[in-house]
């Protein structure tokens, strides 16, 4: 080879440095493209002819050409679209790279197209750099909690239940006020129909008892009090003492009946019979006396006369009971006065004493039954008395529905109390629960706890109170201990 051949190709290969490196410093100045390990040359037979690809895994050309791809793409996101030799660019067919799969290539087709979906789900231009950032910025800020990432991505597992939980605690809300409603509208109802009943009634305020509770311990007890007054009022004897003790410890009504001979001590006065009590100090004496007698807490009344306890019984419907000839006998005997003391003929609801067995009796047969002392001495009227009870408690619910105007009309006006209206209110609150009550008949003194005795010329009962009152208590309160 000749010295200028020598020359020629010395001049030809420094130009070609000269320009490869050149390019490499403008690759390395945009920052975009990596260094190439060696300068590769090309003939112009080579140039001419279809583009040839590698695909030796691990060369340094597929490593280059995946490089440049990559950057290809990376640099599309990045671009301003504003730029209109990009606009150009973009409305061109992408040419098919077979190491692209169906669906890279189909995504990288559409986002050159510009007919890719961005995020909004508007289909249109991919959004910029800057604008992605900004979009995740606001986005992050309306998320709850400042939280940033995806808005369209999915719930998580507890993020789902913590919303399907708050769900149900609006919807038990809710639930749970609609309830109030209604017994809020049930309840002033049934405000307003006892406060109607009670005005009928005669309170009478007893101020010693007034600032002492209806129930203790569990238990209600109101004493009734059945005079033998033909008017309303407080005149008379004590014909009849029931103690009513509502029992939430044992689940019953107890009914006992206490005896009106027994020999008791009185406050402020002698020794006496119980009913003697009555006659001195009225309702609030007889309390107080049984409550120091029998260790008993009572502080509520309610006071019947004779026509308050026929008429009791007629609205209920009257009551079915089994009586002998001797009793049915008796029912007319006692009718006589009634019937006189009522201005009624003679003969008006005498009963067949023929007809021994289950009868019927209406309210005035009822209470002459009731007042029966000669058949069973003071033991046998008391048991007559609680038996009568005992059947218009049963029929009481169904005579509230079915004849309210004639159990209110009638009955109020012969009442006497010093139960409030509030307290009134409670006691029907309970009416439900109440029917579900064992209904308990009993009398003091029990068997064997006392002794006929005469006193200051007195007939009565001498009792043993020690025995009666842990009677008592295990009945009522359920107490077993001594």
């Amino acid at each position: 080879m000749s010295r200028n051949t020598d020359n020629e190709m010395k001049q030809i290969q420094q130009g070609l440095e000269a320009f490869l490196q050149q390019e490499l410093q403008e690759m390395e100045a945009d920052g975009n493209r990596q260094r190439p390990s060696e300068p590769q040359l090309y003939t112009l037979e080579e140039e001419e002819e279809p583009e040839k690809e590698l695909d030796v895994i691990g060369s340094t050309a597929s490593r280059n050409k995946t490089a440049g791809k990559r950057r290809q793409r990376e640099d599309y996101y990045v671009e301003d679209w504003d730029s209109p030799e990009r606009q150009r660019k973009a409305g061109e067919q992408a040419p098919f790279d077979r190491h692209k799969s169906g669906k890279e290539q189909d995504r990288y087709n559409r986002q050159r197209n510009g007919g890719s979906q961005n995020r909004s789900g508007k289909r249109g231009r991919p959004e910029s750099r800057s604008a992605s950032l900004e979009r995740n910025h606001r986005t992050s800020k309306e998320q709850p909690n400042g939280r940033r990432g995806d808005p369209y991505r999915q719930e998580s597992p507890r993020a789902s239940r913590r919303k399907s939980s708050k769900k149900r605690g609006s919807g038990f809300k809710k639930l749970l006020l609609t309830a109030v409603l209604l017994i809020a509208l049930v309840g002033g109802g049934l405000y307003y129909l006892v406060g109607k009943v009670y005005a009928g009634m005669n309170f009478e305020r007893i101020d010693s008892l007034a600032g002492m509770p209806m129930e203790e311990n569990g238990v209600t007890n109101i004493l009734l009090i059945g005079n033998d007054s033909r008017e309303n009022g407080e005149d008379g004897r004590s014909d009849a003492m029931i103690l009513l003790s509502i029992s939430s410890k044992t689940k019953t009504i107890y009914m006992t009946s206490l005896l009106r001979d027994m020999y008791v001590e009185i406050p402020g006065h002698d020794g006496n019979r119980l009913n003697a009590a009555y006659s001195f100090g009225g309702a609030e004496l007889l309390m107080e006396t049984i409550e120091k007698n029998l260790d008993i807490p009572v502080n509520r009344y309610v006071l019947v006369n004779f026509e308050a306890f026929a008429g009791l019984v007629d609205a209920a419907g009257g009551v079915d009971l089994e009586l002998t000839t001797e009793e049915l006998e008796y029912v007319n005997g006692y009718l006589v006065e009634y019937n006189m003391l009522t201005n009624r003929p003679q003969g008006t609801d005498n009963v067949d004493t023929s007809q021994a067995g289950m009868v019927h009796l209406n309210g005035p047969q009822a209470l002459a039954y009731c007042r029966n002392r000669y058949i069973g001495t003071d033991f046998g009227r008391t048991e007559r008395q609680r038996k009568v009870l005992a059947e218009v408690f049963k029929k009481l619910p169904k005579a509230v529905a079915t004849n309210p105007q004639e159990l209110f009309g009638s009955l109020m006006p012969n009442l006497t109390t010093n139960l409030t209206q509030t307290e009134c209110f409670r006691l029907a609150l309970q009416a439900e629960k109440l029917l579900t009550y064992d209904i308990i008949s009993d009398n003091i003194p029990q068997p064997g706890t006392y002794t006929d005795a005469t006193i200051r010329q007195m007939s009565v009962l001498e009792v043993d109170f020690d025995a009666n009152i842990r009677y008592l208590k295990e009945k009522i309160y359920g107490e077993t201990g001594n």
